[in-house]
């Protein structure tokens, strides 16, 4: 009776009726139950710094909550070994390791091997991987150009591949050109040369650009722009003969319009008939009394090209094709004066081809809008440097302007850097890459030489390296040089590329004290004077001078550079005694980056870099100025204590390989 009494009391009355601890007994059936409010998980928090003893065995995909298919998880839901959040990594009891994804080292030393044949295998294999680490020094090849890798990477399968559609075309008759343009190579651009063959990007670009097939070239074509243009960007080495390959798709087009122009053949009528009435007076004495040309300042071919050097350039080989084409070519050029860059564009007898440098011309068509109305093909040469730095804004200007009429966009480059490829793959998704099999490679033509200044006899001074590195070219040249009429010595055309613009007057200077005749060539000389500086080293003839007197004194135009040698001698303290030995077989220009680009120095053999280049892509243009069009070349180095001696090396082992750059 007293049990059944007890019974029917609730446990907190009684607890309240009998103070001490409250003991259950064991017979009550919720007694070693716990409810959810007095539930306690009494499992202890790993420290932060202690793992499970078992964190270095992988777990399977699902007991991580993943999927092996790249899900989740079966059931697509996250395990608690795998929480959400940023700092899901942190206090984790089991390590986050897939056996699948582990290196094969690690596989192989965990392996147990079953026999001694397993196990010999896996020394032999960690044998070998020490000999490869011993031969190649225990490092990446070319460490120090991958740290600065500045160019865009083209694979080797796509250059083998390129050589293969090099090898289906072997002359100029394979292309689909107008039978004028053949006959205007021939004759007039390769005058002179028994075997005409095109180059290795003339092969690629130009049945490209006219849009012909040849072969079995299975040339991938991308899908054409809402605006129905073609665009194309045209990569190959410094001295490959680019200029010609834009050129001849372009005036073939310009020749072909030409036929089906309306308003320009019914204006040739007319001249004619007026020239019949005037009889035998000149046509440019009574020509501006005339009406203008249709073409007068509408030119319907645009080249844009970043110097006033390369403006005479491109316009001296075009202006031979039109010998024999006809079509009307000018430049324009801060190299000109206004009144001459006016008269060429402005011609009453209109003008087809335009050369410009971006800036000029922008700044013509904003102040005449109607200039570029008509612009079906624009070419940008160097079009690493017109879409860089301070060219790109008005290069954009002039894209702006030939939007609603241009047909074909033509990009050309030496190299491809990693910023140019950005702005193609953002601003031009559907352009057309052609790039020949040693682009980003020097040619193996050119050998490099390096000069340690630091060492005897030069003890760090650069400028007496320098001055003996071109004394010995000079001497050399002498020595070696085939016998010609009396007094008669061929020039070697030299160039010196500085980093900065201060250092051409000061190397110039002290080569003049030497008695070399040297001239500094940079942003600051006026335009007119860098064009007479750079005329005698772009012609392909040979430069001959009048020697005599036994100290080599020179007749002529080496006189000249010998008082010019005294006078700078006397200003830079050098004693004049000093510059009685005079080099006469030598002419010097020390320039900036300004020099590199671009430029057919054809004549040039030998090029000093008396700076180390801040890039590879310095390295491939400054290089490339020796050993164009096939011809060898030598380039030399001057390597101080403060320059990267391992980049030098790198570079020139890539050359000696043929490799490519980065």
């Amino acid at each position: 009776m007293l049990r059944t009494a007890r019974d029917s009391v609730c446990l907190v009355c009684r607890s309240a009726a009998r103070p001490g601890r409250v003991s259950l007994e064991p017979g009550l059936p919720w007694a070693n139950q716990r409810t959810f409010g007095t539930r306690r998980d009494r499992r202890s928090t790993p420290s932060r710094m202690i793992l499970s003893d078992r964190s270095h065995v992988a777990q399977p995909p699902a007991s991580r909550g993943l999927d092996v298919n790249g899900g989740g998880g079966g059931n697509n839901k996250r395990s608690k070994d795998m929480p959400a959040g940023p700092w899901a990594a942190m206090n984790r009891t089991v390590a986050n390791i897939d056996a699948s994804k582990r290196p094969a080292a690690a596989r192989t030393r965990d392996a147990t091997p079953t026999s001694m044949s397993t196990r010999s295998e896996a020394h032999r294999d960690r044998d070998r991987a020490k000999d490869r680490d011993k031969k190649g020094g225990g490092k990446r090849p070319f460490k120090a150009l991958n740290m600065q890798r500045a160019l865009t990477t083209i694979g080797y399968g796509q250059r083998t591949s390129v050589k293969e559609r090099i090898q289906e075309v072997e002359s100029f008759d394979q292309f689909e050109l107008l039978p004028v343009l053949k006959e205007a190579v021939a004759n007039e651009v390769l005058k002179g040369m028994v075997d005409i063959k095109p180059t290795p990007v003339q092969r690629l670009a130009i049945p490209a650009l006219l849009g012909q097939r040849i072969g079995k070239t299975r040339r991938r074509t991308s899908a054409a722009p809402a605006e129905g243009r073609q665009e194309f960007l045209l990569a190959a080495e410094t001295g490959s003969g680019k200029t010609l390959a834009y050129l001849l798709p372009a005036l073939d087009s310009l020749k072909k319009a030409e036929v089906e122009d309306v308003a320009a053949a019914s204006y040739n009528e007319r001249l004619a008939k007026e020239k019949a009435r005037r009889g035998d007076r000149p046509l440019m004495s009574w020509i501006e009394s005339f009406e203008p040309h249709p073409n007068t300042a509408r030119p319907r071919v645009v080249v844009l090209v970043p110097t006033s050097e390369l403006v005479d350039q491109v316009v001296r080989v075009a202006k031979s094709i039109s010998h024999v084409a006809k079509f009307k070519v000018r430049g324009l050029s801060a190299g000109y004066d206004a009144l001459k860059n006016r008269r060429h564009l402005y011609n009453p007898l209109g003008v087809d081809v335009i050369v410009s440098t971006p800036h000029l011309l922008a700044s013509i068509a904003h102040a005449d809008p109607y200039v570029l109305s008509r612009v079906t093909h624009l070419v940008v040469d160097e079009a690493d440097s017109l879409l860089d730095r301070s060219f790109a804004p008005e290069t954009i200007k002039i894209f702006d302007r030939v939007q609603s009429t241009l047909k074909q966009l033509v990009l050309c480059s030496a190299t491809i850097p990693k910023r140019l490829d950005s702005y193609l793959v953002a601003q031009f998704p559907n352009i057309e890459r052609i790039t020949t099999p040693n682009l980003h490679a020097i040619p193996r033509r050119v050998q490099l030489g390096v000069i340690d200044t630091s060492k005897d006899p030069y003890r760090n001074n650069k400028l007496l390296a320098c001055a003996d590195a071109v004394w010995s070219i000079g001497r050399d040249a002498a020595r070696h040089e085939s016998p010609g009429a009396k007094g008669e010595v061929d020039v070697k055309r030299i160039m010196v590329f500085v980093n900065e613009r201060d250092t051409t007057r000061e190397v110039a200077d002290y080569l003049v004290s030497k008695g070399i005749d040297a001239v500094a060539l940079h942003r600051d000389t006026p335009e007119q004077r860098q064009s007479e500086m750079l005329a005698s080293f772009t012609r392909s003839e040979p430069l001959k001078l009048l020697v005599s007197g036994e100290k080599g004194a020179s007749i002529g135009v080496g006189a000249a550079a010998a008082a010019v040698a005294v006078q700078e001698g006397q200003k830079t303290g050098e004693g004049v005694a000093r510059v009685g030995r005079h080099l006469a077989n030598t002419k010097v220009i020390v320039a900036t980056d300004l020099a590199s680009r671009g430029i057919d120095t054809l004549a040039v053999r030998h090029v000093v870099l008396y700076d180390v280049p801040h890039t590879t892509i310095d390295f491939i243009h400054r290089l490339g100025r020796a050993g164009r069009m096939g011809r060898r070349g030598r380039g030399i180095v001057l390597v101080g204590k403060d320059d990267r001696r391992d980049i030098v090396s790198e570079v020139k082992e890539s050359m000696f390989m043929g490799q490519a750059l980065v």
